[in-house]
């Protein structure tokens, strides 16, 4: 694995803005097929930094992606990724979203966890601890912007450099944290009839726990939560790809529903 120079990272990362803003589809990084991960999320960090500069929104949280096995199996991925998102890509529950804004657009099923304090970054946190600080949860539809990728040739190093493919989240009503939530169902619904179920801890078991995974792997990173930010906790069943016309609903045992029509 090599390291990859500050102006080897800048490059890559300008890159990628360019891709998006030009509409290229996906494809593997060749310069840094064998960079770290580490790499890869500086890339990221920069990627991040440069779209800000182009389109100036603030960063308000993380989406953790791949953290259920059929969403590795999917991805050919055999570990979770994270990536930021941004104030403006950020949809109420019921909102109509247009296809023509997205190159191709994925939806994913969650729970989103809002932090009502700043994490500490000093030491590995618990379950207990992340309960502690959590101010809300909500049903959720995570946005994932793939750019037409083959899933048969992905690598984590090309993903993470990306963004991890965010395109932000349609958030249902907030509420509070409810007691056994890893065991509640969740259930996907297009145009009124059901077409998949999962378990709410199909994503490393607990959403609380994908949240303490980001935590640990922000501390490696010098960074840390803090109070504000949403995490997007990782899809419990597979992407579906919505076409015009679509009505999507996602409702979670004790959550109720969030809600998107797709034009």
């Amino acid at each position: 694995m090599t390291s990859l120079s500050p102006a080897a990272t800048r490059t890559i990362a300008e890159t990628l803005v360019g891709e998006h803003r030009q509409g290229l589809p996906f494809h593997l990084l060749p310069d840094i097929s064998t960079a770290a991960v580490d790499d890869a999320y500086r890339i990221q960090q920069e990627y991040v930094r440069l779209r800000q500069l182009e389109r100036p929104s603030g960063v308000v949280g993380y989406k953790i992606g791949l953290t259920s096995p059929a969403m590795q199996a999917m991805c050919g991925i055999d570990s979770p990724v994270y990536g930021c998102i941004f104030a403006d890509t950020l949809h109420p529950s019921g909102s109509e979203l247009s296809l023509r804004q997205f190159q191709h657009l994925g939806i994913e099923f969650e729970i989103a966890v809002r932090l009502g304090r700043d994490l500490a970054n000093d030491r590995d946190l618990g379950l207990t601890d992340i309960a502690a600080a959590v101010d809300a949860i909500c049903p959720a539809f995570e946005l994932v912007e793939d750019r037409s990728a083959d899933y048969g040739a992905l690598n984590a190093v090309s993903l993470v450099a990306d963004n991890s493919w965010s395109a932000g989240a349609v958030l249902g009503a907030w509420q509070p944290l409810l007691d056994g939530l890893s065991e509640c169902r969740g259930r996907v619904g297009l145009d009124g009839v059901e077409i998949d179920a999962g378990r709410v801890g199909a994503a490393l078991d607990d959403p609380l726990a994908t949240v303490a995974w980001l935590a640990r792997q922000l501390r490696m990173r010098g960074q840390a939560l803090a109070g504000g930010d949403l995490v997007m906790t990782g899809s419990i069943v597979r992407t579906r790809f919505p076409t015009p016309g679509q009505a999507w609903e996602y409702d979670v045992d004790g959550l109720g529903s969030v809600r998107l029509l797709c034009r």
